[in-house]
């Protein structure tokens, strides 16, 4: 227990919990407070004034990362024989579809992003069940559904990430890994930050951006200032 006091206490001495800091600042504080011996993810929480009940105000949207997420993203792409070499040229980690359905039927989810093909989709409606809670469903809005399977693939594997503001108004995404340098991280984080601010719905009120935290994987968060006009 001692130890761990310890560390923490150190955290705590690196940075003040009660200031807000900027973007470039956070950046490097997130390196600086992580003593994991993995490579942790660094993680944005960006609280927004928004009412996820409303269908307008239910924040959704896709962004290309300029550095990529620095994780070895899963693809499954389920798709018919003609779009199978395009697949797998583009570095689809599984390729297939009756084969795949089944094993999703089954209980397999080990995979991080499904792309697929329009004609298919009305095969994975009855398997909505599983895909569905673990965030792995296909999307047109996230360009998981689509005819040129080989971008989707190639912009996966890239760094494109979905995002959506879940019911508490708040949007979670992981935007890198603490190996990266502060830059990246910083660059990442404000990629995904414009994407969120051009999103604001006109029906939206008062402020947009309440408040926005980077951590990394068991790390406390920092608070980051939310001006970014």
């Amino acid at each position: 227990m001692s130890k761990i006091f310890k560390k923490r206490k150190n955290v705590l001495s690196k940075y003040d919990r009660e200031k807000t800091y900027s973007l470039m600042d956070a950046s490097s504080i997130v390196k600086d407070i992580t003593s994991t011996k993995f490579d942790a993810s660094v993680d944005l929480a960006i609280r927004l004034g928004v009412d996820p009940k409303k269908a307008d105000q239910n924040i959704r949207g896709i962004v290309t990362l300029p550095n990529g997420t620095g994780k070895n993203i899963k693809v499954l792409a389920l798709v018919t024989p003609d779009k199978e070499k395009d697949a797998i040229d583009s570095g689809a980690d599984y390729v297939g579809l009756d084969e795949y359905l089944q094993k999703i039927k089954d209980g397999w989810t080990d995979v991080d992003v499904i792309i697929t093909m329009p004609s298919v989709m009305g095969k994975l409606g009855p398997l909505g069940k599983i895909l569905g809670p673990r965030g792995l469903m296909p999307n047109p809005k996230t360009g998981t559904v689509t005819m040129d399977i080989s971008k989707a693939v190639s912009d996966v594997k890239a760094g494109k990430i979905d995002f959506r503001v879940d019911k508490t108004g708040i949007i979670h995404a992981s935007i890198g890994k603490v190996s990266f340098d502060a830059k990246k991280i910083h660059e990442n984080s404000l990629e995904l930050i414009q994407n969120v601010i051009k999103l604001k719905p006109s029906s939206s009120k008062g402020t947009y951006l309440k408040s926005i935290y980077m951590s990394s994987t068991m790390s406390p968060g920092i608070n980051i200032d939310t001006n970014f006009s």
